[in-house]
């Protein structure tokens, strides 16, 4: 989006349209509230990450925020523009559960080959863990971010020493699981 304007224009208001389901009105409300937040019009991972501390004082959100920082800055520029925001926004909010675990399953495939192995489940789902602290009590069989990245290996009935879950075990798993379907959904009506 190049230097920071105070208002969308008419080409990337129709632009943004396109690509999310948000209105005109919502778009610049969303682009004065980036600009304010962001002065620069764009956001680092160092900024992104201290969003989050505000929804997560008791926890440390610094690693969770590296990887979903990756998902949201698509271009690998080290920063996420407007554009870049609320794209992934419209995703997690608004998207429909097919978006949803396009993106999620994106989040996990840490280098981006179409394969979630063991190793990058347990690193999101730690940072996870690691994030919301001590305020969620889990259950015993998810007490430990290890317990739980191994339930979900057994639930797609793969090894976690040698396998890994492609999209097809990943959306299987997730819509199998009442927990994981509400996860996904847990931004929806908050925008």
């Amino acid at each position: 989006m190049g230097k920071a304007v105070s208002k969308l224009s008419k080409d990337e208001i129709k632009q943004l349209r396109d690509r999310t389901l948000f209105d005109k009105r919502e778009l610049q409300q969303w682009y004065k509230g980036f600009l304010r937040d962001c002065p620069s019009g764009q956001l680092s991972e160092e900024e992104f990450a201290k969003v989050f501390k505000q929804f997560f004082p008791f926890g440390d959100p610094a690693d969770y925020c590296h990887y979903l920082f990756r998902v949201f800055d698509s271009d690998n520029s080290k920063y996420v523009d407007f554009k870049e925001f609320i794209v992934a926004l419209s995703l997690t909010a608004r998207g429909d559960m097919q978006q949803k675990l396009n993106f999620t399953f994106t989040l996990y495939d840490l280098d981006g080959d179409g394969k979630v192995y063991y190793k990058d489940l347990l690193a999101v789902i730690s940072s996870i863990y690691k994030m919301i602290g001590p305020m969620v009590t889990m259950h015993s069989d998810e007490a430990t971010p290890e317990m739980r990245a191994a339930k979900l290996f057994a639930a797609a009935e793969k090894d976690k020493k040698t396998d890994y879950l492609d999209f097809a075990d990943f959306k299987r798993i997730v819509k199998a699981d009442p927990s994981l379907i509400s996860a996904l959904n847990s931004y929806e009506g908050l925008v």
